[in-house]
């Protein structure tokens, strides 16, 4: 194998489409740090690929929950990193709601906040993020999560307005021709166009998104 096949930072898949444009998460793990896997205050770079690879799929739902993440987390932290087993989350619906099921994972997967099956932390709960995912009921219309500071009390609230994203056409209706795989390739094409327009289009505008200060987690 050449040196490049070997490297563990060489994205090896066959990537139809190209998110290189959305702009990645930086957020400090200490626990990463204390082991040594990180420089102290050098953070994971999470880009919107890897919540792709984690979720197995590329929808408005995971690009919306990544960019909840993203502005939550702006928002917290204006002027610095943001540091895991510092941020609870709580989401503003049923773990058992299909948005806000998947929404939580990747959220959780990004900030590390975690249910009671959470990591607990090293010696003496040094980094633990167990406890630190909530489920509440904000009464939105519209997906949202908080996100709370442990450190300083902060709290943000980030709502994601699915219903003005716009449509992706008709082109989508040859999904179940994909899923049964009698798709042409004109018939693909024209999918992955319209469907991955869509999801760069929520990864890249804020208009679909409020974030508010004022109110609790």
């Amino acid at each position: 194998m050449t040196t490049s096949e070997n490297s563990p930072d060489v994205d090896q898949t066959n990537w139809r489409v190209d998110y290189e444009n959305a702009e990645p998460i930086r957020i400090r793990d200490p626990v990463a740090e204390a082991l040594t896997v990180l420089e102290p205050n050098e953070p994971f770079v999470i880009t919107y690929k890897d919540v792709v690879k984690a979720a197995g799929h590329s929808c408005p739902t995971a690009s919306g929950a990544y960019r909840i993440a993203q502005l939550g987390l702006d928002a917290l932290y204006p002027d610095c990193t943001p540091v895991r087993g510092e941020i609870e989350v709580t989401a503003g619906g049923p773990k058992d709601d299909p948005s806000y099921g998947v929404m939580s994972r990747i959220v959780s997967y990004v900030t590390g906040a975690a249910e009671e099956d959470g990591f607990v932390g090293l010696a003496g709960g040094y980094g633990g993020r167990q406890d630190s995912l909530h489920f509440g009921d904000f009464e939105s219309d519209d997906p949202a999560f908080g996100f709370t500071r442990t450190d300083t009390d902060e709290s943000v609230r980030v709502t994601y307005h699915v219903a003005d994203v716009p449509a992706a056409g008709p082109a989508t209706q040859a999904l179940q021709k994909l899923i049964d795989g009698t798709a042409t390739s004109v018939e693909r094409d024209a999918f992955s166009e319209a469907w991955h327009g869509r999801i760069e289009r929520i990864l890249s505008d804020d208009e679909f998104f409020t974030v508010d200060q004022s109110v609790p987690s």
